[in-house]
């Protein structure tokens, strides 16, 4: 009978010979919750706000959070729990770019290898890691062409929302539909425009949503936010730094304006 070897080691036999692996039975160890696999596993500290979005079993979630939060980085641990504690499952990351997708798989390429397990891509996809336990993470860039073809996603991630068009996020969200998977995005906001604000501001009961201000931030000093304030000015700080909805006078009216002018009970006239 083949030795066993712990899911810490699957890095040492995933490339092995296949005569070997055959002698080798993964035994699973109890699931830690993603609260302590961050904090013993990958050496991600949590500060309590950050800890509330990892612990959370939302199905739906969206983060509106400060510059500089760590928005990145709590999308990263959660990523891996999820595809490190659920064999065969698929994680998909969606950003405005290639260059941010690829930012975002080196932070979970470095949370994994703290599992021991390698930097080593699916055969597929340019920005993806591959497990030993047949999930995959993969980072997908902002083009439409580029991200379908993808289905029973587990997880799917979408960083910098704000920033992603909403043709994008009509693209990504079919994805979901064969795995009942979940999906959480995260942003600073960008005015009062597109899926992400629209999510935020009307998406409903069934998001949970958390709120991440540079005061919630104890890593941001108030010596740096006071020297923005000053050289952003009040607006653009209100909308980085405080996660206002600020509208960018792009549009003819306000946006609030519009909204208030808007009677859901009204029912047109038959004819017309």
């Amino acid at each position: 009978m083949g030795r066993s070897v712990h899911l810490e080691d699957w890095g040492n036999y995933l490339f092995a010979p296949s005569k070997r692996e055959r002698k080798v039975r993964v035994v699973v160890p109890e699931p830690l919750d993603a609260v302590a696999f961050a904090r013993e596993k990958l050496g991600f500290e949590p500060d309590s706000l950050q800890a509330e979005v990892l612990a959370s079993t939302a199905n739906r979630g969206i983060l509106n959070c400060s510059r500089q939060w760590g928005k990145s980085t709590v999308a990263a641990a959660k990523a891996v729990h999820r595809a490190y504690t659920r064999p065969g499952s698929l994680v998909v990351v969606a950003s405005p770019s290639e260059r941010q997708s690829g930012e975002f798989l080196r932070k979970v390429e470095q949370m994994a290898a703290r599992l021991g397990i390698p930097a080593r891509g699916d055969g597929h996809n340019t920005l993806s890691l591959a497990m030993p336990n047949g999930s995959r993470i993969v980072g997908l860039p902002g083009t439409e062409d580029t991200v379908r073809g993808f289905s029973a996603v587990s997880l799917l991630l979408i960083d910098e929302a704000a920033r992603v068009p909403d043709s994008i996020y009509k693209a990504l969200r079919p994805m979901l539909a064969l795995g009942r998977g979940d999906l959480w995005m995260m942003s600073t906001p960008y005015g009062k425009q597109g899926f992400f604000y629209d999510t935020w501001e009307h998406g409903g009961a069934g998001w949970k949503r958390v709120t991440a201000t540079a005061m919630d931030c104890e890593r941001i000093s108030p010596e740096f936010l006071d020297e923005e304030r000053a050289v952003l000015g009040a607006m653009w700080f209100r909308q980085e730094f405080l996660c206002e909805f600020v509208d960018n006078g792009s549009g003819v009216f306000d946006r609030d304006l519009v909204e208030s002018a808007i009677d859901d009970s009204f029912s047109p006239v038959e004819g017309f």
